[in-house]
C-alpha cells in the first residue's frame, strides 16, 4: 500500500484493526540506555512500563550540586560500557542479591551496582527542569565516577515508588519519565538515517541518535507522520518530533566532536524548512518521541521483541499537524 493510500485510509478511520493493516514497518533493533548518557545495550526484547523500557534511564551520574551529568558537557560518558543480566529483560522478572549492574570503562576496575534497590535517599537531584529526592548507590560507584570524569560525582537511582517526574504536558499529558531528556520512547528508521547518509561526506551510524526502537521497511522520514501505532498489542501515541541538541555530533566509539550531522540535518531537517509558518527558529529534527498509555502496558502482551512488526492506526498527512 502506498504512503498515500495508508494515509487516505487512516484519516477516513478513527481506528484500524492490525489484521486490516499491512506492517508499516519491523522493529529492527532495541536499546536501552541504563546509566543516562552512557552506552547502550542491545537486546532481542525489552519489556513496557508506562515511564518507557524497564530500566532504560534508571541511573544518572551527578555532581556535587546533584545536577545531571550528560554528555553535553562530559562527553566521555558515552565510553562508559553497561551491562546488564540477559534474564532481566524478561517480563516479570525481578532481581535477587546476586544481579547487579556491570559498569566498565578504560583503564577502570569494574564496577558491581546491585539491582536491588539501596535504601538511601539523595534530596535535591536535578534534570532539567525536574528536581527530587533519588536512590544513591553508595560510596563505591561514586568513587569510580568521581575518578572517571576527574570530579565529584554519584550515581542514582529514580525512585519509581515515590517519585513522579511529569513529560511535557503541553505534548503528553498525564505521562511520566524517569531520567530520560523528554518522553518514554525514542523511535527513528533505519531509511532515514540512509537518507542522512547520502547527504554526509562520511556517513554516521544510528547511534549518534541514541533511539530506543529502530524500525526499518517504512520510507524515510514516514515516522515523522505516526500518530498511534501498535506493536505487539501495545499502542503508543506520538509525543513530538526529537530536536536534536549537540549530543549526535559526538562520537560515541571515541568520544570526540565533529560539526555532523547537525550542520547537515540544518539544511533540511530545520523547522524552518519542515514548517516554514512555525514561529520557532534554530531546531533541527531527527527521530520521534512516543508515550505509551498504562493501561495499554497492564495488558497480558507488555514486551516488544526484535522483528515485532510496526502497525500505524492513526497518521497525519502534513508537517502543519506534526507536533514540534
Amino acid at each position: 500500500m502506498s504512503i498515500t493510500g495508508l494515509i487516505s485510509r487512516l484519516l477516513w478511520k478513527e481506528e484500524v484493526i492490525e489484521e486490516e493493516l499491512e506492517e508499516a514497518a519491523k522493529v529492527e533493533s532495541i536499546w536501552i540506555f541504563p546509566i543516562k548518557s552512557c552506552r547502550w545495550i542491545s537486546v532481542s526484547q525489552a519489556p513496557v512500563t508506562p515511564t518507557g523500557f524497564r530500566w532504560d534511564r534508571l541511573w544518572m551520574v551527578v555532581n556535587s550540586s546533584g545536577r545531571a551529568c550528560t554528555q553535553r558537557v562530559h562527553p566521555k560518558l558515552a565510553l562508559v560500557e553497561v551491562a546488564l543480566p540477559p534474564e532481566a529483560f524478561r517480563d516479570n522478572w525481578e532481581p535477587h542479591r546476586g544481579s547487579f549492574l556491570e559498569v566498565r570503562a578504560s583503564g577502570m576496575n569494574v564496577l558491581k551496582v546491585p539491582l536491588i534497590e539501596p535504601s538511601t535517599l539523595s534530596d535535591g537531584v536535578s534534570v532539567w527542569g525536574w528536581t527530587g529526592a533519588a536512590l544513591d548507590e553508595g560510596d563505591e560507584a561514586a568513587e569510580w565516577f568521581t575518578q572517571y570524569l576527574e570530579q565529584p560525582s554519584r550515581l542514582v537511582r529514580f525512585q519509581e515508588a515515590s517519585q513522579i517526574r511529569p513529560a511535557d504536558p503541553k505534548y503528553a499529558a498525564g505521562h511520566n519519565i524517569k531520567f530520560t531528556d523528554s518522553y518514554p520512547i525514542h523511535l527513528a528508521s533505519q531509511k532515514s538515517l540512509d537518507a542522512l547518509n547520502e547527504k554526509l561526506e562520511e556517513p554516521v551510524p544510528m547511534n549518534r541518535f541514541r533511539p530506543n526502537i529502530l524500525v526499518d521497511g517504512c520510507a524515510a522520514y514516514a515516522e515523522d507522520f505516526w500518530k498511534v501505532i501498535k506493536i505487539n498489542g501495545l499502542k503508543f501515541d506520538t509525543a513530538q518530533l526529537c530536536e536534536r541538541c549537540k549530543v549526535p555530533r559526538f562520537n560515541q566509539e571515541t568520544a570526540e566532536m565533529g560539526s555532523e550531522p547537525n550542520q547537515t540535518l540544518a539544511k533540511f531537517r530545520s523547522i524552518e524548512t519542515l514548517h516554514p509558518d512555525n514561529k520557532q527558529r534554530g531546531k533541527i529534527y531527527f527521530g520521534q518521541f512516543f508515550v505509551c498509555g498504562e493501561g495499554h502496558v497492564q495488558a497480558k502482551n507488555k514486551t516488544i521483541k526484535v522483528g515485532d512488526p510496526v502497525y500505524v492506526l492513526k497518521m497525519v498527512s502534513s508537517y502543519k499537524d506534526v507536533p514540534f
